[in-house]
C-alpha cells in the first residue's frame, strides 16, 4: 500500500525540480551576463579604488603596497577639506536650483496632453545631442570680455566696463545646472505624470486653496520622483571635472578636479582613491535614505 503514494511523491518531487529549472534557467539566461558586466565592470573595479586606498605613495608616483591610512589623513588637511566642503556647497546649490527650476518645468510639462508633452520632452532633450564641450565653450564666448552678454551690458548703460564673468564659480554653478537640469526634470514629470486627477479634484472639492493641495497633496505624493532627481543631480554635481575645467580655466577646484589630477598629473593614486572611496561613501548614503524612506521601485521612473 506504501508504493503507490511514494511512486505519487516522488513524482510530485520530479515535476517539483522540472517547475524550478524551467522557471530559473531563463532568469539566468537574462541576469547572467548583466551579473558578469557589473562584477567584471563595476563591483570589481570599486573594490581595486577601496584597496588602493589605503596603500602609499611611492617616490616617483607609484603605489606601494603597504597598508596606511595617510590618504585618509590627508582629506583633513585644511586645503583639502575646504575644497571638499565648496564641493558639498556647489552640488547642493545645484540641487536646489535644479529642483527649483525643474518642479514647475515639469508640473506644467505634466499637465499637457501626451503629444504636447513628448514635444517639450524632446526639447529638453535636444542639448544633449551635442558634444558637451561645445556647450561649454558656447557659454565661454557669450560671457567673455567681449562677449555678447558684455557687449549688451555696456551698450544698455548698465555697467561702463567689461565685468570679468569667465572663470569664475558663478559660471561653473551655471554650466553645471544647464547640464544637469534635464536631470531632474525627467523624474519629476515621471512621477507628476503619474498623479491621479481625481486626488486633486477631490482636494478642491473639500474646501482647499490650490496652494494647500499643492503642499498636502501633491508634493508628498512626488516626493520619490523629489528625492530620484536629487540623487541624479547631486552625484555627478559632486564628482565633474570637465565643467569647472572649462568654465573655471583651472582656478576653480572642486572634488571632481582633485581627483582627476590625483590619478593624472600628479600620480598620487592612494589620494585619488581616498578622495573616490568618499564619494562612494556620500552616494551610498543617499541611496540608503532613499531606500529608507521611500520605495525603490519609484527609481524606475527616471
Amino acid at each position: 500500500m506504501k508504493k503507490p503514494i511514494d511512486d505519487a511523491s516522488s513524482l510530485q518531487a520530479i515535476n517539483r525540480r522540472r517547475d524550478v529549472r524551467r522557471k530559473t534557467l531563463p532568469a539566468l539566461a537574462q541576469a547572467g551576463p548583466v551579473s558578469v558586466w557589473m562584477i567584471l565592470f563595476v563591483t570589481i573595479p570599486m573594490l581595486f579604488i577601496i584597496y588602493i586606498s589605503f596603500m602609499s605613495r611611492g617616490v616617483f608616483g607609484d603605489v606601494v603596497y603597504e597598508f596606511s591610512l595617510e590618504s585618509y589623513q590627508t582629506l583633513l588637511d585644511t586645503t583639502y577639506f575646504k575644497v571638499i566642503l565648496k564641493s558639498l556647497q556647489v552640488a547642493v546649490f545645484t540641487t536646489v536650483l535644479c529642483l527649483g527650476l525643474g518642479y514647475p518645468f515639469a508640473y506644467y510639462i505634466a499637465r499637457k496632453p501626451p503629444e504636447v508633452a513628448s514635444k517639450l520632452i524632446m526639447l529638453i532633450m535636444i542639448p544633449f545631442w551635442t558634444n558637451s564641450l561645445m556647450r561649454l565653450n558656447s557659454w565661454l564666448l557669450l560671457f567673455q570680455t567681449s562677449g555678447p552678454i558684455n557687449t549688451f551690458l555696456q551698450w544698455s548703460g548698465i555697467t561702463d566696463h567689461p565685468i570679468t564673468f569667465i572663470y569664475t564659480d558663478a559660471l561653473v554653478v551655471l554650466g553645471m545646472i544647464t547640464n544637469m537640469l534635464p536631470f531632474a526634470v525627467l523624474p519629476l514629470y515621471s512621477t507628476i505624470e503619474k498623479l491621479q486627477k481625481s486626488l486633486l479634484e477631490a482636494s478642491s472639492d473639500l474646501g482647499a486653496t490650490p496652494v494647500q493641495t499643492f503642499l498636502k497633496v501633491t508634493l508628498p505624493l512626488t516626493f520619490p520622483g523629489i528625492f530620484s532627481a536629487i540623487i541624479l543631480v547631486f552625484i555627478p554635481s559632486l564628482g565633474i571635472y570637465t565643467v569647472s575645467d572649462v568654465l573655471g580655466g583651472g582656478k576653480v577646484l572642486y572634488i571632481g578636479n582633485i581627483i582627476k589630477n590625483q590619478f593624472g598629473s600628479i600620480r598620487n593614486w592612494p589620494l585619488g582613491a581616498a578622495l573616490s572611496v568618499l564619494l562612494l561613501v556620500i552616494t551610498g548614503l543617499l541611496i540608503f535614505i532613499y531606500t529608507r524612506f521611500a520605495k525603490l521601485e519609484d527609481m524606475e521612473v527616471v
